[in-house]
């Protein structure tokens, strides 16, 4: 009996081919690249995770350019993969790119049975943009049979891939953000990143959350991005937004797992108090930030009394995309003592700690290196490194730690002495 072909897929599949070639070499060169070229000889299934817009599937459709691509985007493809799954995935016994999986969380149930009977490396390569709805069917379905791994928007050291002059003044690059498409496509980022926003909470908020009153959750948005690099208080971030702490708490959530913000813990020495000090809430995309506060140019927010924050959330996601993009954990805490010192960013890797601050200035002071050494030395026999990430242009060693210039971020130490993979 003749195989089934659902609707589109030849189309799809024909247009994928034609274009190959060149649009492998369009793409820029993302550090994720080799090591999920790297899973795919380990595990069946490699899933790749992060925010809509971040490259997942350019980057997927490059590395693994022979294998088939199918999008669950579009509603009859999805229809077919939901109502018949069987047929679905015997279209594709060889392997493919689906992308969007999470709009088809069921289909992840009988990909397990079909990798168990055929458990060749490297056959499915998955995509989606809601970690949640993700992680929910990959732990019931496809445990110990894929790969997880996390693409943010390009970090800086990418970004200069794009030879886009905006990666050469720091307060054009933290109001245009990190998105690939602006930069690909040579997009106004202001009204890309409104446009964004709106797409971001007409589709993906609807489907989540059961909110009668959009607008609230926009009035949440700009809030939860008004308090970037400060530690997080739900009571007070609730009240602001005239809703309740258990309704924050979810909405802050989606954010979350959407990859539109991250909640890093407080470091202690005692991981269980780790848990009890408040963390510290941080937007992980500056330009996004920037859109939902009203500044659209480098010029407000160089006058802008958020730039200081600003700079320092940008600064955690940079170390976030260095770890994840090598398949590192996260393992990135701040510190503070009560009405005492306080780090920006402290990173343990292993034996090694680092602590840093963010100082958005571009004249560096030696004076900015105190409260870390005093910091390094609470830590004590960690021997922690000692780093101040700077708005300026020059990278100097001291004998109290390095002052690190912003363009120089992606040499830090939480990058060059990682494993490589």
């Amino acid at each position: 009996m003749p195989l089934k072909i659902g609707p589109n897929v030849q189309i799809q599949n024909w247009i994928f081919n034609l274009c190959r070639l060149s649009y492998h070499h369009d793409m820029i060169d993302r550090n994720l690249s080799s090591l999920l070229q790297q899973a795919s000889t380990h595990y069946p299934i490699v899933t790749v995770t992060g925010p809509r817009q971040s490259g997942k599937t350019t980057v997927c459709r490059a590395v693994f350019p022979d294998h088939p691509y199918v999008s669950l985007e579009a509603g009859d493809l999805r229809d077919y993969a939901s109502d018949d799954p069987r047929g679905f995935l015997a279209e594709y016994r060889e392997g493919a790119i689906i992308d969007e999986v999470q709009r088809v969380p069921e289909l992840l149930s009988y990909l397990q049975v079909d990798v168990d009977e055929r458990p060749q490396p490297g056959r499915f390569i998955l995509t989606g943009s809601q970690s949640f709805a993700l992680s929910a069917s990959i732990s019931q379905s496809l445990a110990g049979r894929t790969a997880v791994r996390t693409l943010l928007p390009p970090s800086l050291d990418e970004l200069a891939r794009f030879g886009s002059p905006t990666t050469d003044e720091l307060m054009s690059l933290l109001v245009t953000g990190a998105y690939p498409r602006i930069y690909d496509r040579e997009l106004p980022a202001a009204s890309w990143l409104l446009d964004y926003t709106t797409t971001y909470i007409q589709r993906d908020v609807r489907q989540l959350l059961n909110i009668g009153n959009l607008r609230t959750f926009t009035t949440f948005m700009r809030l939860v991005a008004g308090r970037t690099a400060t530690e997080l208080n739900l009571n007070s971030l609730a009240s602001d937004a005239g809703i309740t702490q258990p309704t924050a708490k979810a909405w802050l959530s989606v954010l979350e797992t959407s990859y539109l913000c991250t909640v890093v813990p407080a470091w202690h020495r005692n991981v269980r108090k780790r848990l009890v000090k408040r963390p510290k809430l941080h937007m992980l995309d500056t330009g996004l930030t920037c859109s939902l506060l009203g500044i659209r140019t480098a010029d407000q927010l160089r006058h802008h009394p958020l730039r200081g924050p600003i700079f320092e959330s940008w600064v955690v996601s940079e170390i976030l995309k260095a770890r994840l993009h090598r398949g590192e954990p996260e393992s990135t805490y701040h510190f503070r003592q009560p009405r005492g010192l306080e780090a920006d960013i402290v990173v343990e890797d292993g034996m090694r700690v680092i602590v840093a601050d963010a100082k958005s200035g571009a004249t560096f002071r030696g004076s900015a290196f105190e409260p870390l050494v005093r910091i390094a030395a609470l830590i004590g026999d960690a021997e922690p490194e000692v780093v101040v990430v700077h708005g300026g242009d020059d990278t100097q060693t001291w004998s109290a730690g390095q002052a690190l210039a912003w363009r120089d971020v992606a040499a830090g130490p939480w990058v060059a002495p990682l494993r490589t993979q």
